[in-house]
């Protein structure tokens, strides 16, 4: 077996991996149940200051992507969109959430929601 070592990922190889990862993983998980989730916060000039992508993926929202504008941080956006998407999959009757950013982000945003 040859092992191959990059910096450069293609996206036939992301596919290929995410392949057989969804084929592995479908015989533990019911994959029926998975649907994107996209939330996105606009100004008045339809510019997006905000959003959120994510998937359900049975009973869990798996939070992929939250990015707020440097001019719409600090005033609870990051939270409002969270929040919105926790309502969508209460719809969807998902119960759980699962939010992976990298840890200086996470532990900002959870600082400033802890101060308010």
């Amino acid at each position: 077996m040859k092992i191959d070592v990059t910096d450069v990922i293609t996206a036939q190889d992301q596919e290929e991996l995410f392949a057989g990862l969804r084929a592995y993983n479908s015989q533990f998980i019911d994959t029926r149940d998975w649907y994107s989730l996209g939330v996105y916060a606009r100004d008045a000039q339809g510019k997006m200051r905000g959003g959120l992508i994510g998937k359900r993926k049975g009973d869990w929202l798996c939070i992929d992507y939250l990015w707020v504008s440097e001019e719409a941080r600090g005033c609870g956006l990051g939270s409002t969109l969270i929040a919105e998407a926790e309502a969508r999959i209460r719809q969807w009757a998902a119960a759980r959430c699962w939010w992976t950013p990298p840890a200086f982000r996470r532990c900002r945003f959870i600082r400033s929601v802890a101060s308010r």
